[in-house]
Order: structure tokens, then sequence, then C-alpha cells
């Protein structure tokens, strides 16, 4: 089946939000405990688009299988040249070169707003987040060391960054 990635919109919210509690509740990848529920992640959608920042999904038929976006590093005026990714693909589709084109994609938004550096934060273990970003020239920027606490153990941060 043949893959696209557009900016998402509201009908696709559904599938944004089952991919993004899929995540919390299985994987290292999101650092909460509780699933979201539609209102946040319309709020966060919204919120979104008003900073300007785009939220793109891999397109399968009509449905959303994968979704990328960026938003803020830091806050402050002196951050707002650097963004911070995020990107999930539903585990049924994974390996099939979904989040790579969904960063290509983000990638190109984040040139065209006049970016200067993205930054990608993976909670680890997590090899196939890092193989993806070191891939399309993201660098080890860090490791913090248990900065975080999920399924009943201490975790890892790799801040990773790219050049745009």
């Amino acid at each position: 089946m043949t893959t696209t990635v557009r900016p998402a919109g509201e009908a696709d919210l559904p599938a944004i939000l089952a991919l993004h509690n899929h995540h919390i509740l299985n994987t290292l990848s999101i650092w909460r405990l509780q699933p979201a529920d539609l209102a946040e992640r319309k709020a966060w959608f919204e919120g979104r688009l008003a900073m300007g920042f785009p939220v793109l999904v891999a397109d399968e038929g009509g449905e959303a299988v994968g979704y990328a976006s960026y938003g803020p590093f830091r806050t402050g005026e002196g951050y707002d040249r650097t963004v911070e990714n995020s990107i999930y693909v539903r585990q049924d589709r994974q390996g099939r070169g979904i989040a790579r084109a969904l960063m290509r994609a983000l990638i190109a938004e984040a040139k065209a707003q006049g970016r200067h550096v993205m930054v990608a934060g993976i909670g680890l273990p997590n090899e196939a987040s890092v193989r993806l970003h070191a891939g399309l020239g993201f660098v080890e920027a860090g490791r913090l060391r248990e900065v975080g606490w999920k399924f009943g153990r201490p975790l890892d941060l790799l801040l990773m960054q790219l050049m745009l």
C-alpha cells in the first residue's frame, strides 16, 4: 500500500490519540503513565498549529498510521530557532520506512521555517529511534542518566541533534 505524508487534520485526531496512547501504555517512548483523552489531544493539536508548528501524518488509504510534529525545545525567545521532534508509527507498520518519510518531511518543514537545530529526546532503550535519527544525520549531544521512571525502573534520556 502507498504511504503519503500530509498535514494532519482534525479527522486524524482519533488515530493520533490511539497511537499516542499505545506508546504511553506499552513503550518507553512517552514517559507518561496515564493515557490521554481526545480533548487533550485536540488541545495539543490546536496549540501546535496556533504556534506555527506542523503536525504531519503518514496516510495509507485515508488512514493515519503514523504522525510526527515538532514543538518548542525550551521556553524563551533565545530558543525559538530550536525545535524538538516527536514521531510515532503504528506498531503493525513499523520497519517499512514510514518513520523515515515522516522525519524527512518534518526536517523539510523545519528548514522552510528557518529553524536552526532539531533536537530528539530519546528514552532509552530505543535502538530503532537512535538508528532512525542517526541515519538522518542526527548526532549524539548528551545522555541524561536516570532522569525518567517508567515500568518500575529508571530511564536514561539520549539527546541527539541535527543542524538544519
